[in-house]
């Protein structure tokens, strides 16, 4: 059979079966390379301690530094001298402060075609721009791979999407990805592998590459992936990375699970307005509307094509009085590069009175920039979920770099092909200094090194086996599309707690419902109800692991996002469906929910369990999508409780 490119790296890091099995079968890979950032990794590290190992079993594991980048206090410098010394006790590269966001730091210095990569952020997808299959998983799924173990995930359906035609002047891959996110939704990805081929693929840049698999994210699919071709060649030889570069693609008439056709020539500048990703509309519907803020960055377009494009639309002009404007350089290579430009990239930037940040994750993650109460923002990010820029009123757009500027400028949302500037088409630079300063390889001798902890770095929690009988309240009844956002808020006053979880935890969907944390507490926990598309968005496993912390034994819901599904299952929260969706609209906050004889439902029929509304007398039956292993780890009370359980057994048996 002629294979999609997809099929033939899952099909070369295959340990789970001779061939690939069929879409929605349990598969494990290989895991060539991982990467962590800050907010994430202090707590896979401490998940990957508590497996006594002496080094990462992986070929590349990067620790990178760039979300909790405010030190307002102790806690976040303290987690960061933490990774670093726990990246040379186990010899993993570490990516300092200030080098730059992990996914724009790892395309340019560390990923290689036909690599799979995954990492503890949701946007890890960004190196299939590059050839590779690259995933966001949960911390505990890196330090599972740290430990030379599989990855573990559903087979996933290839969408092939086939582009035909090119660009036109002013339109970019930002507009490709929200074209997507407007014909699927947020969760029209669930369960998919997307894959570009085509003459349109071939036509695009390796930056716009990079910012469609970026947001795969956004469309809830496992991961994105481009060819590797001619141009995927020029970008890594201007890395000094050339041989690790092989041309990877789709056979001809390869054959994929789903299909889709894009006609590049046919797309116009897009914006994705509030609150969703996938509320793409033309910009022309909505331009004229004002704006007190514009943003240019995230780990979705802060390279040099997006810093460069962005000047010379604002090049010996001033930003609009009622704007303020920030851009953000991906890397310190891209922050040099604006700098040293023959263009003048950072100086004509400085003129237009732009604010230009540090190369770190910043107003993405609400850390830093919120705009001002009930206002409009336009942003190059990946999301704009209620409240995420730190202000719970504030409207925000996504947009491309061309847009987010052009509206900075004329102080209204605005379609760059209005602004009556002539279109110039911003590359990448061929020619790069190479600066790797930021970066600590690892040792060969790390026999002295010592972990470095902080006050805030508390143990990791462990839990106990799930009961006989499964019981609680429903501690909250929720709508669709709840994101990882509202059950594990970011910013700057929640981040520098991932390493506590105690203290993490009393943020748990306090942006639904400010009284959860106490609730939880005061009826020692209990099941979560929503409704479709639970715990879209992020990778954070904290969005799991604090409400487990809370209590809560089960969530039963419409449907699930496929990272934060794995996360409930890795910390021992029972994840269900309604087998009668209808039944959703019986169950209220405060009803009692009871799966009796859970043990035996679990392991025999977790497709077909019974369970009781004690308060009002139902009986619904619902399904747990597990797996014949997750129900061991479910049963167990989670990953780390189940490993600890076979190793006491192993022990006892010898």
């Amino acid at each position: 059979m002629k294979q999609s490119l997809t099929h033939k790296i899952l099909s070369a890091h295959l340990i789970s079966h001779d061939t690939l099995p069929a879409p929605g079968t349990e598969i494990g890979l290989r895991i060539d390379q991982t990467l962590t950032q800050d907010a994430t990794g202090t707590m896979a590290y401490l998940q990957f301690e508590s497996m006594q190992l002496d080094s990462a079993k992986t070929r590349v594991s990067v620790s990178y530094v760039d979300h909790n980048m405010l030190q307002t206090g102790f806690e976040n410098a303290d987690d960061h001298q933490y990774l670093q010394s726990v990246a040379a006790k186990y010899g993993l590269f570490f990516s300092r402060p200030g080098n730059g966001i992990c996914h724009q730091v790892h395309r340019e210095r560390f990923s290689i075609p036909g690599d799979t990569l995954l990492g503890s952020d949701s946007h890890t997808p960004t190196s299939g721009g590059l050839g590779m299959i690259a995933i966001g998983a949960g911390g505990l799924d890196i330090a599972m791979a740290l430990a030379g173990q599989p990855f573990w995930t559903g087979m996933p359906k290839v969408l092939g999407v086939k582009l035909t035609g090119k660009l036109q002047d002013w339109v970019t891959g930002k507009d490709v990805i929200l074209e997507m996110l407007r014909r699927l939704t947020v969760k029209g990805g669930t369960g998919r592998i997307v894959e570009y081929y085509g003459e349109g693929a071939h036509n695009l840049s390796i930056s716009d590459r990079f910012t469609i698999c970026n947001m795969r994210a956004e469309l809830g699919a496992t991961t994105s992936i481009f060819p590797s071709d001619e141009k995927t060649k020029a970008f890594m030889k201007s890395q000094k990375r050339e041989e690790g570069w092989k041309e990877l693609k789709a056979d001809e008439w390869a054959e994929f699970d789903e299909n889709m056709e894009i006609n590049l020539n046919e797309l116009e500048p897009l914006i994705a307005q509030p609150h969703m990703p996938d509320a793409v509309v033309k910009v022309r519907d909505i331009a004229g509307m004002p704006i007190v803020q514009a943003c240019v960055g995230s780990c979705t377009n802060s390279s040099y094509h997006d810093l460069g494009i962005s000047a010379y639309i604002l090049k010996d002009k001033a930003i609009h009085p009622s704007v303020s404007f920030t851009l953000t350089p991906g890397s310190k290579q891209v922050f040099e590069m604006i700098a040293r430009d023959k263009d003048m990239t950072l100086a004509s930037l400085i003129t237009s009175g732009a604010r230009v940040l540090e190369s770190a994750c910043g107003p993405c993650i609400g850390m830093g920039q919120a705009p001002p109460s009930g206002s409009v923002s336009v942003r190059s990010f990946n999301r704009n979920f209620e409240g995420r820029s730190g202000t719970a009123d504030a409207k925000v757009y996504l947009a491309s770099p061309e847009t987010t500027a052009a509206s900075a400028l004329k102080g209204v949302i605005t379609d760059p092909r209005d602004t009556g500037i002539p279109y110039k088409y911003i590359g990448e630079m061929e020619e790069i200094l190479i600066n790797d300063d930021m970066i600590i390889a690892p040792q060969a001798d790390r026999s002295s090194m010592k972990i470095l902890r902080g006050p805030n770095i508390k143990p990791l929690p462990t839990f106990t086996a799930m009961p006989e009988n499964l019981h609680g309240k429903v501690l909250l009844k929720m709508g669709d599309n709840i994101t990882t956002d509202h059950i594990m808020p970011a910013g700057a006053k929640v981040l520098p707690l991932r390493s506590n979880i105690p203290a993490i935890s009393e943020f748990t969907l306090v942006r639904v419902d400010p009284d959860f944390p106490k609730r939880a507490r005061e009826w020692g926990g209990g099941i979560i109800v929503a409704g479709e598309n639970y715990g879209q968005g992020s990778s954070r496993e904290h969005a799991a692991l604090a409400p487990r912390y809370l209590g809560v034994s089960a969530v039963l819901v419409k449907s699930f996002a496929r990272i934060h599904l794995a996360n409930l299952i890795n910390f021992g929260i029972l994840p269900a469906t309604f087998v009668n969706p209808h039944d959703y609209a019986t169950i209220a906050q405060g009803d009692e929910l009871v799966i009796e004889n859970a043990h035996e439902q679990i392991a025999q029929h977790p497709e077909n369990i019974t369970m009781l509304n004690k308060t009002k007398n139902l009986t619904y039956q619902i399904t747990s999508p597990l797996t014949e292993r997750q129900r061991h780890l479910i049963l167990a009370g989670g990953t780390l409780a189940y490993a600890k359980q076979e190793a006491e057994k192993e022990t006892a048996s010898t």
